[in-house]
């Protein structure tokens, strides 16, 4: 019975949703972090009559046929990259992204990752880094007599330093487009790393053509909506019990022709 195995990939593929939808929850609160959508398609389909086959000798020929489908399958896992709120931390090196565009960090292998995470820092040797210590992309470095840190909405970072009365630029921040930002691959820890379906990265001033602008003293938050993700949870669990409801009703049906007397 067809409906046995079809039912299972029904099931398998909610699954998935949920897996998806929970992993969205559980980075609510994380930085820069971007929702994801499971979306789907259907298996392949067997004629039991072919529509446009000839049906008589007169040529007259079947209107539609006869096509049952196999079930579902997953298309992808699609990355949603709506701009998230900003949030208001009052930290000098915190930097918002408004717009596209990702900020470019060095990995301790030397690889190029990228991330919409701003919540940076500054190292012991001066450099400014990300939570987990890696270096920002061109590499800029704070002097450590720096009174005041002023990052500009086009990527300039200047200080005040004793003695100055005018800040000094030490610096230039850049940001990477893509042109299918879906396509990146996603490493964890905010980052991610290029793919052949996400493009070659083009590099800019933040501010412009195409490229976002940065805000100091903020973070973008998780794009992550509760209601829509309990809304989306709650339909994937009854399209499952749905699914199981078909396979035991199949099982009931199978008992049933297993059970006729000849």
């Amino acid at each position: 019975m067809r409906a046995l195995s079809t039912a299972a990939t029904g099931m398998s593929a909610q699954q998935l949703n949920v897996e998806v939808i929970s992993n969205n929850i559980a980075n609510m609160n994380t930085v820069g972090f971007k929702r994801q959508r499971a979306e789907f398609q259907d298996l392949l389909y067997q004629d039991l009559e072919r529509a446009g086959a000839q049906s008589s000798d007169a040529g007259t020929v079947v209107p539609t046929g006869v096509q049952i489908g196999s079930g579902v399958k997953a298309g992808s896992v699609y990355r949603i990259n709506q701009q998230g709120s900003m949030t208001r931390t009052d930290n000098k090196l915190d930097v918002a992204i408004e717009g596209r565009g990702f900020l470019q960090v060095q990995l301790p292998s030397g690889e190029l990752a990228y991330t919409r995470a701003g919540n940076l820092a500054v190292n012991n040797e001066g450099l400014i880094v990300t939570e987990d210590g890696y270096p920002v992309q061109p590499q800029i470095t704070i002097p450590s007599d720096a009174t005041d840190i002023i990052v500009s909405k086009s990527g300039q970072i200047q200080v005040m330093q004793p003695g100055q009365t005018a800040p000094q630029e030490i610096g230039q921040l850049e940001l990477a487009t893509f042109v299918n930002e879906a396509g990146l691959q996603a490493l964890g820890g905010n980052l991610m790393m290029e793919s052949g379906a996400s493009g070659a990265p083009v590099t800019g001033a933040p501010g412009s053509s195409g490229i976002g602008a940065l805000l100091q003293g903020y973070t973008e938050a998780s794009n992550v909506d509760a209601v829509t993700e309990i809304t989306a949870l709650i339909a994937a669990q009854r399209a499952y019990e749905m699914n199981s409801k078909v396979i035991t009703a199949a099982d009931e049906m199978l008992q049933a022709a297993a059970q006729v007397k000849g």
